[in-house]
């Protein structure tokens, strides 16, 4: 870092912007101070537009350099990665570098950080290239020319009215081919797939999923264009959106890994109290039937094989579930999951429940006690399959995030069902395999 500048600049900007982004990362304080110098602020911009870091590094990072500075910085880089990186600011951080940032820039950045979290206003960028339904593609050609600098994405080239209204769509490759003199009105589409500015970007992502879209423009609900929303943030939502539902099926944040282990357990430890609660209901349950275990003990010895293996299939349908549901599947295909998965719980139980059976028959000598194990594992899987499909369902349609319906949860659960199935079976053979 202390050679020459012009040795250094040479070197660092034959890198991927990724690439110089990691570099950058891995300097030290000091280092990165003596970098500020080597770089403006619209070269730090292009790699800053790329960095997700977690939102103490993102303060430490900007507190290191210039206020003057990282306001230039900010307000070169895209309007949506600005406004994700001040949003894990301080509001007082977050005005202190719009005070100083250019009047323009600060006025994007202000009519981006009013959206709602996690819809597309938040998502969106407003540095997209629109044109007029009147212009030749000859005119429109040498603007997008002029515009495409500061453009995030020119595959797609979205046609505006006067007012706004946006009322087509021609792609780069159309405008290429068609003849210089063509109006753009007989050569776009005016059908255009688009998104409200209010909707969840989850809807977002599965909108340009379903129509391979690089990008996808955001209006309001008067059709008037405000922005896009590219490919390269929707990646980001999918990742957080798959963070998000891991997150709940194993009843942890996955992404806490780097924070401070009392930070963590602070974070976990709600969740799993009230998994302790319920758990005690099951050693309660099983405290009522203590004069069945006392007088046949054989079966304590089964206790766990079939709730474990119960609660084993509840999260398997959980996880069907929650996909089908993260897919916006209309109330029919529910109802199909519901009786797909409770005739899948009754093959399934069957299979295994008839494999312990012979197992203990076998292994205890005593088939009526194989029955018994063999009947609770059937009707404790087919139990645990039907809750791991219509809890998540019932938890949606009371405006909860179904994966909050987690494994841990779901197996807590059966844990509590699949005892008082197999004690209730064994206390009606209780005289067949006793002795």
């Amino acid at each position: 870092m202390n050679g020459d500048m012009m040795t250094f600049r040479e070197i660092f900007f034959e890198l991927h912007t990724y690439e110089q982004g990691e570099f950058y990362l891995a300097l030290s304080s000091e280092e990165r101070q003596q970098l500020y110098r080597y770089l403006s602020p619209k070269e730090l911009a292009d790699l800053f537009d790329g960095i997700e870091e977690e939102q103490e590094d993102v303060e430490q990072l900007l507190k290191e350099m210039d206020s003057s500075y990282a306001a230039d910085m900010l307000s070169y880089m895209f309007t949506d990665n600005a406004v994700d990186t001040l949003n894990q600011l301080d509001k007082k951080d977050v005005a202190m570098y719009l005070s100083i940032m250019e009047p323009e820039s600060a006025k994007e950045i202000k009519n981006l950080l009013h959206y709602e979290d996690d819809t597309a206003g938040s998502i969106m960028t407003t540095e997209y290239v629109a044109i007029a339904a009147d212009q030749t593609v000859k005119s429109a050609m040498a603007y997008l020319k002029e515009a495409a600098a500061d453009a995030e994405i020119i595959y797609y080239i979205f046609v505006v009215d006067e007012a706004g209204y946006l009322v087509g769509v021609i792609s780069l490759r159309d405008l290429i081919v068609n003849d210089d003199q063509a109006l753009i009105r007989d050569v776009m589409s005016e059908r255009v797939i688009s998104v409200k500015v209010g909707d969840d970007q989850e809807d977002v992502a599965n909108t340009m999923r379903d129509y391979d879209f690089l990008a996808v423009p955001v209006t309001d609900y008067k059709n008037r264009m405000l922005g896009i929303v590219t490919v390269d943030d929707i990646i980001d939502v999918i990742d957080e959106e798959a963070a998000s539902d891991y997150s709940g099926l194993a009843g942890v944040d996955v992404e806490e890994v780097a924070e401070n282990p009392l930070h963590a357990a602070k974070k976990r430890l709600p969740w799993l109290i009230t998994l302790l609660f319920l758990g005690m209901s099951t050693a309660t349950l099983i405290g009522h039937y203590e004069a069945l275990v006392s007088e046949a003990s054989i079966l304590a010895v089964f206790i766990s094989l079939i709730t474990g293996t119960a609660g084993n299939a509840g999260t398997q349908s959980l996880a069907v579930a929650v996909r089908r549901l993260a897919m916006q599947e209309d109330d029919r295909s529910f109802i199909r999951l519901i009786f797909s998965e409770l005739v899948t719980g009754i093959i399934t139980g069957l299979i295994t429940g008839l494999t312990i059976m012979v197992i203990v028959g076998v292994w205890k000598h005593n088939f009526t006690l194989g029955f018994v194990i063999g009947m609770a594992m059937l009707c404790a899987i087919t139990v645990a399959n039907l809750a791991g499909s219509l809890i998540p369902m019932l938890m949606d349609k009371l405006g909860f995030d179904p994966a909050v319906a987690s494994g841990p949860f779901i197996t807590t659960l059966s844990d509590l069902t699949s005892v008082l199935i197999y004690f209730s079976i064994a206390s009606l053979f209780m005289s067949y395999f006793i002795g």
